[in-house]
Parts: structure tokens; sequence; C-alpha cells
């Protein structure tokens, strides 16, 4: 099968120049891949001035709803991508992990992106500030899109997966993307790829694909351009060494090399509900993808005084791995991706080796089940134990990108802390500990080296998700020779591909260009009180002002008896009036909210279907018996949810009789649209 490229809107045949790729199992040439001929002058051009208007054109929720729809469109068809994907040496567990997790990753995203993110094209990143006396000088920070474009490098080990999470944050933002799989595995991410197009999705030049090389599409990029690069960090360094990268500023995303670590806490000792935790999370990451993932545990860094123990569990438990072909019944651990892969990480195994000795595993031979050595990249699970870590250099240096760890021991806490550190970054790594003083102290040491730090114990066993778990709410991706930062992570991983902005102006000016009213903007006064109208015909801007209501003593009392809340200050006039921030007795902040929203509810059955939360809520002036509160209700914000309702956001401000602020808040509700106002026969009818 060769294997094409999708530009320019059509999909493109190299016209020579391929290479094989072939079967991590057997040999046999499961695809060719080649670009020669491909324009990506063209490319790049049909990336910014078709797929990048079209995407900017929409909302972020819009796009968000692009993501799932993908998603929703993979799942249905996912079992053509698990019968490709064993020929990489994948078991069914690991074409689970890569399959599977890559369409919840794009179902997560949308999400996220839904939850988190407006339903306008800009977003709004930390709160209005004003800049002058009289408020009607303020300043706000908005992200926008990149106006370039997305250059995606992906990872041989997880080619369905890798292409996905890299796809939906960039898509959400409103960036097209150009993706450009490993060739080792291209072939799945290629039949990914042709059923993206083939469901008609995404806008027009908004995801392009290139299967081979990408000739002299870097020389090309600008600093409105991204490159989002996962490999080894001397690959990494070749691409950012591209003279238009550092010219031109653009915006590198690396995930690299990675010395991970897993420290086994001072106090599991053996037979310890830790302890054989620790055991089984090394076992499974060493055969899970044949230790071919970036978040692999290549440092396994224990107490001294345990290292022969957990040697000894290590060895039990991988001589019952089996190794060979994933089709094979039995078959607990794949094959590399390939013989040149094997060849490598024999040759990374010989390095460590000059300091560190093989317990267990032959790195040049294994019997595998249904296959064998000259015709599978198969490989044996190999430990190491390096007795001086501390004065070691290539086991905290060279990686082994296949089934491979060091086992080091450590004398005390900060000797673990250093030894993890030794890495110079990393993606991940874990503390497997039941001691809160030791597993606080390690994550306060390591936290500045490592993009995340799992902490593992016996409470958490059953529910926790592994040492290489990728999730895409958190942070993947990590600092130093990991990478350089966060790679990808709920919605930060789409403020990657966006351009942070402080933009400054009238309080009019900045809700016109955020969509979201703000204090001090115009508003659009009405009699008619918005909780009694469908969620489309509110309008943002539109605000509406209450009657008043007096607060009296005999208020507060009633509400500190029928609650419980007998607090000094609104109970013992002497005693509030020691305090500095009061006069007197005063009401209750919590009654005060209740007194508002006695004001503006509207109690009928009616579009208000349920107020879901209150955000932002401030106190900002004591109320004392005798004043008088009145409220501003204005909609702030919408975002549509489903066909029947929308969400609303309402500022609510209270006022007293003076016209000062006394209290304020965001309030959710969720509103329904016209063809689904719930009216009261049809409500008793279905109840």
């Amino acid at each position: 099968m060769k294997l094409r490229s999708y530009a320019c809107g059509r999909w493109f045949e190299a016209k020579g120049g391929f290479v094989d790729v072939r079967s991590a199992i057997d040999g046999h040439v499961v695809a060719q891949v080649s670009s020669e001929g491909l324009d990506f002058a063209a490319v790049l051009d049909h990336a910014r001035n078709v797929g990048g208007p079209a995407l900017r054109r929409m909302t972020f929720h819009e796009r968000a709803d692009l993501v799932k729809r993908l998603a929703l469109h993979l799942a249905e068809r996912k079992q053509k991508f698990y019968d490709l994907s064993f020929d990489t040496g994948a078991t069914q567990k690991d074409c689970f992990v890569d399959i599977d997790g890559g369409i919840m990753t794009l179902f997560s995203f949308a999400s996220k992106g839904r939850r988190e993110l407006p339903n306008s094209r800009v977003a709004i990143d930390g709160a209005l500030e004003p800049l002058s006396k009289g408020g009607r000088f303020v300043g706000r920070h908005i992200l926008t899109p990149l106006q370039g474009v997305a250059i995606q490098i992906n990872a041989y080990n997880f080619p369905c997966w890798g292409m996905l999470e890299k796809l939906a944050p960039a898509i959400i933002a409103g960036v097209p993307v150009i993706a450009k799989p490993a060739t080792p595995s291209a072939y799945v991410a290629y039949a990914v790829f042709e059923e993206i197009v083939r469901s008609g999705i995404f806008p027009e030049g908004s995801v392009q694909f290139v299967a081979g090389g990408l000739g002299d599409t870097l020389d090309r990029l600008t600093g409105q351009d991204v490159v989002s690069f996962t490999g080894s960090r001397g690959t990494s360094s070749k691409l950012q060494a591209v003279r238009a990268i550092g010219e031109n500023a653009v915006r590198f995303i690396a995930e690299q090399d990675s010395l991970n670590a897993s420290i086994l806490g001072p106090d599991a000792a053996p037979g310890t509900p830790e302890f054989d935790l620790y055991v089984k999370e090394i076992v499974r990451e060493l055969t899970a993808k044949a230790g071919q993932r970036c978040t692999c545990i290549r440092r396994a860094i224990v107490p001294r005084a345990f290292i022969d123990d957990v040697e000894r569990a290590l060895i039990e438990r991988l001589g019952k791995v089996v190794v060979g072909d994933p089709h094979a019944e039995g078959v607990t651990m794949g094959a590399l991706v390939s013989l040149a892969q094997r060849a490598d990480v024999r040759a990374r195994v010989a390095e460590l080796a000059s300091e560190a000795t093989i317990v267990y595993g032959d790195p040049m031979h294994v019997a595998a089940v249904g296959g064998s050595d000259a015709e599978g990249a198969f490989m044996s699970p190999i430990v190491l134990r390096c007795d001086r870590p501390l004065e070691a250099a290539r086991v905290h240096d060279v990686e082994a990108f296949g089934p491979v760890t060091t086992l080091m021991p450590f004398d005390s806490v900060a000797d673990a802390i250093a030894i993890a550190n030794r890495g110079e970054g990393s993606l991940v790594a874990s503390i497997f500990s039941y001691d809160g003083h030791a597993a606080d102290e390690i994550v306060l040491g390591i936290g500045s080296y490592h993009g995340r730090v799992l902490v593992v114990d016996r409470d958490c066993a059953k529910e926790q998700t592994g040492h290489g778990s990728p999730l895409a709410p958190l942070v993947h991706g990590g600092p130093g020779r990991a990478g350089g930062g966060e790679e990808m992570g709920g919605v930060r991983g789409v403020f990657h591909y966006m351009q942070r902005t402080a933009v400054q102006g009238s309080p009019q000016r900045l809700a016109t260009v955020t969509g979201q009213w703000n204090p001090g903007a115009a508003e659009q006064k009405t009699e008619h009180h918005p909780f009694e109208r469908p969620f489309e015909s509110l309008t943002v801007g539109e605000t509406f002002y209450t009657g008043t209501r007096e607060i009296t003593l005999a208020d507060i009392e009633h509400f500190a008896e029928f609650t419980g809340d007998r607090f000094y200050a609104h109970m013992d006039e002497a005693a509030a009036k020691t305090s500095p921030f009061f006069d007197g007795r005063v009401a209750h902040g919590y009654l005060l909210l209740s007194f508002a929203a006695g004001l503006f509810v509207k109690s009928e059955l009616g579009p208000v279907l349920a107020n879901y939360g209150i955000e932002g809520l401030r106190f900002v002036k004591p109320v004392y018996p005798g004043d008088t509160l009145h409220v501003r209700l204005a909609v702030k914000e919408k975002a549509p949810r489903k066909p029947e309702y929308g969400e609303v956001r309402w500022s609510v401000t209270l006022f007293n009789q003076d016209d000062d602020v006394v209290a304020q808040y965001d309030l959710l509700t969720m509103n329904a649209t016209a063809a689904h106002v719930p009216v009261l026969g049809e409500a008793v009818a279905a109840s």
C-alpha cells in the first residue's frame, strides 16, 4: 500500500522515492511512504488562506463541536485501526491506549472547549483591569487564534493518540493543521486521517496530511506558525536549528527524550501495599508498548535497604511476561516498532551497561512466541542496576526507548531527590509512599524538574490511572530535556495556538470585542423581566433593575435563628463595633443574597430551568439595619448548550440606598429555548 498525502483539498501520490515500512512482527512490507513532488509552498498557502479563515469564522464552541463529531465518527470505525496496529508490534491492550485513548482525548478536549471557553471567537484571560479613576478606561487580556499553521510532527509509538491529541487543541483554537506522522507506523495514522477526510467534518484547508518528509516546509514558517514535535532530543535539536524557526521566533513545542523516575518511599518496605504497587507499575510500564512510551519508568529509585527485594520481585514478575506476536494466544508483550529501533535500543543498553549491571533479560536474544529474532523486532525486558547513581552519568542521560529500566538505590530522601533531578527534566515522575511527610518533601524537591508528579498509595491505588496515563485535562509535557514545558493539557493546550494580547479602551469597546458585558459598558435597560424570556431572545448587555427592600434588625435576628449563624458581627452590637470593618451589627452576607434573589427571581414556571452556581462572589460594603437594598441584573454572557437550552451568565450587583455597591457576583442559569419553554399544563401531564 502506497500512502498518499492529503494536500490542497485532494489526495496526492508521490512520483517516487518510496521507503518501505515493514511489519514489526514478521518483516513483510506493510506500506510505502514518500512525499516526493509535493508542493509544500502550496500546502502552507492552502492552510493559511483557506483553512485558517474558515476556522476563525467559527466560535470556540462550534470548533469544539467539530472535534466531538470527529470522535463519534472514529469511534464507529476503530476496529480497522486495531487490525493495522498489530503490525506495529502492539498488543490488544496497547491498541486500546493508542486508539481508544486518542478518541477519548477528542471527547475530552471537545467537552472542555465547550465548558471552559466562551461561545465566541475571542477568549478572555483574567479579570477586567481598571486603568483610570473614573472607570472609563480599562484593560483586559484576550486570546486570539494565530493566523498561521500548526505543523505537527508525531512519534511512531502512538500513531493515533499522538496525532489526535495535537490536532484537537489546534482546531479548537482556530489554527489549521498539517499532520506529519512518523514513518514506522505511518500506515495507522494514514488510516485514521482517511476517515477524518471521509467524514467531511472539518472546513476545507483546516487539516492536511504529509506521508513522508516535510521538504522545505520549515524554511517557510513565520512568527504566526507553530511546530509541535514529539520524538528524540537529537531530532528536536535539528528542527530547532532550522534558520527560519530561530529568526522568525516560531513557537516550538517539544516533547522529547525523558528519563522518567519512579521513587519508592523509605516507608514502603516489602509486604506493604506501596511496595507491591511499585513493582507492578514498573512491570506494566516496561511491557506496555514494549516500553516504547515517552512516560516509561527509566530510573527506578529505591531505598538501599530494599533494592535486593525490589530486584527479586521484578525478576519474578517479569519471568511471567510472554513476548511474541500479538496475534498469538497468551502473548503479553509485543515487539518494538522495527528492527532498526531494536538495534538502537540494544546500542543504548550497551552504553548503560558501562555504568550498570544487567540483572534481568538478554538484550540480544529472546524466545518469542509466534515470531523469530530474524524477522520480528522482539526483545526481552531488561533491568539494570547501578549501585552508585550519584557518581554515574550515562544512566541519567541515555534513554533506551524500549523495555529497559535501571534500578538505583538511595540512602536518604535528599539523595532520592538529587538522583531524580539528575535526569534534567522529565515528563512524569512518580512516588509510591504512605508517609505523607516523605512524599511532600519529595514532591517539593522534584516538582520543578518534572511536568507531572504522580503520588500513589493504598488509598488511591484502585482509582489511579498509572505512571504513564495520558490524561488530556492535565499537563502532558515537561521541562528541561523533556521538551520545554506544557505540551497539551486541556484548555491550556488550546492556548499554545493563540496570542495573548492586552486590549485597552472604554468598557463598551472591550465589551464589544469580547462579547462579554462589563460594568461601565452601555446598558440596554428593560422593563420586561429577562427571566420571562427564552434563551435566544436575551441580549448581552440587557439590564433589569429591581424594586427595593429594607433590611431590618428583625430580618437579621430571624435569619440568625433560622440558620444557626449567630456570628458576633450580626448579633452583638458592642462586639461588632470592635471590628475594624463594622460600625455596629451588620446583615449576613447570605441574607443579602437571599433577599436579592427574592427581588429578581420569578416564581412561575418559565424559561429559567435551573440555577447551577455563583462565581466571583464579593461582599464589598457592610449593610446595616435600616439600609435599603436593590439589584441590577445584567445579561453578561450567553452560551448555547443543547437545542433545548443554553447557559446564561448574569452579572448581579447589589446596591444600597446611596447606590453604593454592597455585593456582586455572577449567577449561572440554564434557560430554555423558545421551542422548549415548559408550560404548566404540560409539566403536570408529564409528571
